[in-house]
């Protein structure tokens, strides 16, 4: 996976200096619903949000390459509970991934300023942290903790995904995008990697401006 997403980029690039016509320049943000997939089983989704620079690069009037380089903030939440006979107890866990990513979006204009996408992207793992909330009550009485730790050594530094949307492109530059991007690596980096499997899933919507 790695080979072939180098060897894309690569080629990616390599057409675009013999074939680019126009290059414009831009910023992008917006929310992320972020979850985590693969093995994962009943993770909440996380909403949080992106922020970077584009610059697309006109192929031809119908098609344009954008390559991209966001910040974005990831993960997931999951909350358990259990209540009988006046004891109840409660987990709660929340698991946040920061990201350095490099999208290298294919566009294609099906109507005027609309686009379909699709395109590889890679992460870089910038930080990673767990919150971990824990209550238990009986007949009045109260027990919690809770803790807050650095968890980046459970987790790969490079992460491999493929994304797919849609954007609308003003006149003006002011443009919108939804997209998702569906993890490819399992970023498990824990002595249980080869048997349980973490992937990012990640639902963006997008405003930005081209100057």
């Amino acid at each position: 996976m790695k080979k072939l997403l180098l060897m894309t980029a690569v080629a990616v690039f390599g057409f675009l200096n013999i074939n680019a016509q126009e290059v414009k320049f831009g910023a992008k943000a917006g929310v992320n619903f972020a979850t985590l997939g693969g093995d994962v089983e009943d993770a909440d989704g996380i909403t949080s949000f992106h922020v970077g620079a584009v610059a697309e690069i006109s192929i031809s009037e119908k098609f344009s390459v954008q390559p991209e380089l966001l910040y974005s903030a990831q993960g997931a939440d999951n909350e358990d509970s259990y209540s009988e006979f006046g004891y109840s107890i409660s987990e709660k866990t929340k698991i946040k991934l920061d990201y350095l990513n490099i999208p290298i979006m294919a566009k294609y204009y099906v109507a005027e300023g609309f686009s379909i996408e699709a395109g590889p992207q890679i992460g870089i793992l910038l930080s990673a942290n767990g919150e971990y909330e824990y209550k238990e009550s009986y007949e009045g009485e109260t027990f919690s903790d809770s803790d807050d730790e650095d968890i980046k050594d459970n987790f790969k530094g490079i992460d491999f995904g493929f994304n797919v949307g849609v954007g609308y492109k003003m006149d003006s530059g002011l443009n919108f995008s939804a997209r998702y991007n569906l993890g490819l690596a399992n970023i498990n980096d824990t002595e249980d990697s080869d048997d349980w499997t973490i992937k990012n899933n990640v639902l963006q919507l997008s405003v930005g401006f081209m100057f």
